[in-house]
């Protein structure tokens, strides 16, 4: 008993902080945000903030959440159908706490810390993270080519467009192909290791899932899988759309949409953590180019990102321990046998 207890007792600790550190750096950037927004209307006129926000009711916000749990179940399920396509004996209820729980990690550089998702399959399944990367990989190429393939129709179908939204688009399409390539992907690895000439084991592990990209070819399964993220990302828009709308500052549905997915793809193309920062501004910057005064723009941007990002992080942070507990739980059952 006293061998279990202190087996235990060092490893809850290191636990234990490094939650804490998580959540001292979640809430730091969500106050970073709050802070540059707030400051923004604090010098334009508070006061006429505030009336932008009393224009918004409970329900309003509700409908907002509402269109944005679309958007994380549908690519749930993408995320159970690319598991089992793939091999892994994991249920809909498993997939689903998985990619839910991996949204506590959206802030990361990058977003690597995404990466949990493996992890807790390796300790469910059993499969190296060499033989699930081609899951991550497949989710991130799917959201991209759904989030180039609006913003492309959106763009078209505004009279104004976005300046620089094709190169951001076509960029998001090139990433997605070569994500979706086998063979461009393997070859990219094998060039970038003899550009380098060392870590051979990790360049060889990631050509392994490079090449297990193959099971995902085919119309039985790109075409679900883009109908998920198109659906899902298109619920987000309209809910940007309808808060423009309930603001006052209603711009059409295809400028609302070209907006919200044009700031989504440059805040993640910065590399900053949850693209904090940089989609804020590309989205203030964008409306008020569209005749929308920044009282209503800034409240606007952080309403919209409160009830899409960091709302996910916010189930994420729910799931989370739940996924965490359960991984453990199911990896000392299997080993026990």
């Amino acid at each position: 008993m006293s061998s279990t207890s202190s087996h235990n007792g060092p490893q809850s600790t290191p636990r234990h902080n490094r939650r804490g550190r998580d959540m001292l750096f979640l809430g730091g950037l969500f106050g970073l945000m709050l802070f540059g927004l707030i400051g923004l209307a604090a010098a334009t006129g508070w006061d006429e903030t505030k009336a932008q926000l009393a224009k918004l009711a409970p329900s309003h916000i509700i409908i907002l959440l509402a269109l944005s749990l679309v958007n994380y179940l549908l690519r749930g399920l993408r995320w159970h159908m690319f598991a089992r396509r793939l091999g892994l004996s994991t249920t809909l209820p498993q997939n689903l706490r998985h990619f839910l729980g991996g949204f506590a990690m959206s802030v990361t550089p990058g977003r690597v810390g995404e990466l949990i998702r493996m992890r807790w399959l390796r300790r469910e399944t059993g499969w190296a993270i060499e033989r699930t990367a081609p899951l991550v990989l497949m989710d991130r190429a799917s959201d991209l080519t759904a989030i180039a393939i609006i913003l492309g129709v959106s763009v078209s179908l505004t009279t104004t467009g976005i300046t620089g939204a094709l190169p951001v688009t076509l960029l998001a399409i090139a990433l997605a192909v070569i994500a979706t390539r086998p063979t461009l992907l393997a070859s990219l690895v094998t060039y970038a290791y003899k550009s380098i000439g060392r870590m051979p084991r990790l360049f060889g592990r990631i050509r392994m899932a490079a090449r297990s990209m193959k099971q995902f070819s085919g119309t039985a399964v790109m075409l679900p899988a883009l109908g998920f993220g198109l659906v899902g990302w298109l619920a987000e828009g309209y809910a940007f759309h309808l808060l423009l709308g309930w603001l006052g500052a209603d711009i059409g549905l295809a400028m609302a949409m070209a907006i919200f997915l044009f700031s989504t793809l440059a805040g993640g193309l910065t590399g900053a953590p949850g693209g904090v920062g940089g989609a804020e501004a590309a989205m203030v910057a964008l409306l008020m180019t569209q005749g929308v005064p920044l009282e209503v723009a800034l409240p606007a941007t952080a309403i919209i990102r409160i009830t899409t990002l960091w709302f996910a992080i916010g189930i994420g942070l729910a799931v989370f321990p739940f996924a965490e507990r359960t991984s453990l739980r199911i990896q000392n059952a299997l080993e026990n046998r």
